[in-house]
């Protein structure tokens, strides 16, 4: 995906002052906007929304920013949005986020497209410094030396009318993103990593796509050491289960939560009493949907063996693959520090223990490289694992006074 640097020296007309912004409650008003931001090469935007009441994030507002614009689209009013959405999918425009996982499922919900030119800058200071993930007040501070406003951060965003202080709150979110976005690319090009950058943007829209498109079943909670017959049922469950909130609009867990799904998987019945005795599973409108989950429970006990979930076929390493696995984490993550760049995003202690199960021949031979042996991430731990596993490289304590005190040295 190509990336667009902001020109060096390009001079934007400064962003409106805190209290001069437009705030959008017509169609009329939302199409001036959408008129005056495709003449810009850039946009910045957040939302407010509120998820725990609705089977998906409900939008509440829309912050934007841009050369000589600063506004709020109240959602409400105007529930029509498509004509904001595609223009951030204009491949002219690049669209600055922060931790953008909810917008870009806005946008991917509203018209299946993606934003053509997406520059996060939360995952753009985890290539360039230590810390992700980084909240926006914290990036603001250290990457600006600027306060930002810590009020209203309980504020029911459902509710009309918003005062004052509350779209100013907002509005915050969005007032400095150009700035950070500038001062982030000049760091990725000087360090060489906007190439990381645009690779990881695109994994990371990859992810956010499929989350929303592809049914995760197994990251309910409680699922592990569940056998093959009971992962059967637990997805069948599951899938019963999101239908359910889908069409009440209420988010799953309120439907039935991990904890019994996992319980109504190992007791293997699809009798209406066996899982009304269940504690908490007295709930009334439990009884209203009882036969559907009767029949999805069902479902996963009649399917054939091997269409069970689960089994897959491979030879577990041995214990102490976790060992070196937490030593190499503790490695890597020294690495990562003496080159400024946050080892929570190149990756996690199982990351590396299943780099190490692959180097080691503890994987299948077709399947595919872990995360760790491919990419940007390549670059960064490749190398070091390779030596540290070779007896070329060794970790030391170095000065115990110092912030980083673990030395590797290379023979």
């Amino acid at each position: 995906m190509p990336r667009r640097s902001p020109p060096a020296c390009q001079v934007t007309k400064p962003a409106p002052s805190a209290d001069a912004f437009d705030h959008v409650t017509t169609a009329t008003q939302l199409d001036r906007l959408v008129e005056r931001l495709a003449a810009q090469s850039f946009v910045s935007f957040d939302t407010e929304f509120v998820s725990e009441h609705t089977y998906r994030s409900q939008l509440c507002l829309i912050q934007v920013a841009s050369p000589g614009v600063l506004a709020v689209i109240d959602t409400f009013a105007v529930p029509e949005l498509d004509s904001f959405w595609r223009l951030l999918t204009d491949p002219a425009r690049t669209t600055i986020v922060h931790a953008g996982r909810e917008e870009m499922g806005f946008i991917l919900h509203a018209i299946g497209e993606r934003p053509a030119n997406l520059f996060d800058v939360q995952l753009a200071a985890g290539l360039v410094d230590h810390d992700y993930p980084a909240g926006y007040a914290a990036l603001v501070r250290r990457l600006l030396n600027l306060p930002t406003n810590k009020g209203e951060t309980r504020t029911d965003w459902r509710r009309r009318p918003l005062s004052d202080a509350q779209l100013d709150y907002a509005l915050d979110d969005v007032r400095h993103l150009e700035r950070m976005w500038r001062k982030l690319q000049a760091k990725l090009e000087a360090t060489g990593r906007t190439a990381w950058m645009a690779a990881e943007i695109e994994s990371w829209q990859d992810d956010v796509a499929e989350s929303f498109t592809r049914k995760r079943w197994r990251r309910v909670s409680g699922l592990s050491g569940l056998s093959r017959r009971e992962l059967a049922v637990a997805r069948e469950v599951w899938h019963w289960r999101d239908s359910v909130a889908e069409q009440r609009d209420m988010p799953p867990k309120r439907v039935l939560r991990d904890d019994l799904l996992v319980e109504l998987c190992k007791r293997k019945s699809a009798d209406p009493q066996h899982i009304s005795a269940i504690r908490g599973m007295q709930r009334s409108d439990l009884r209203h949907i009882l036969p559907g989950l009767a029949d999805a429970i069902d479902r996963g006990l009649s399917l054939p063996d091997h269409e069970c979930p689960g089994g897959e076929k491979h030879r577990a390493p041995p214990s102490h693959v976790a060992v070196l696995g937490q030593f190499m984490a503790t490695a890597v993550a020294g690495m990562c520090r003496q080159m400024k760049i946050a080892p929570a995003l190149v990756g996690t202690a199982s990351d590396m223990r299943d780099l190490l199960a692959w180097k080691l021949g503890y994987r299948e031979e077709d399947a595919p490289p872990p995360s760790l042996a491919a990419g940007w991430r390549k670059e960064v731990v490749g190398d070091l694992i390779d030596d540290l596993l070779s007896g070329k490289a060794a970790l030391r304590v170095g000065d115990l006074s110092s912030s980083d005190p673990l030395v590797i040295d290379r023979g």
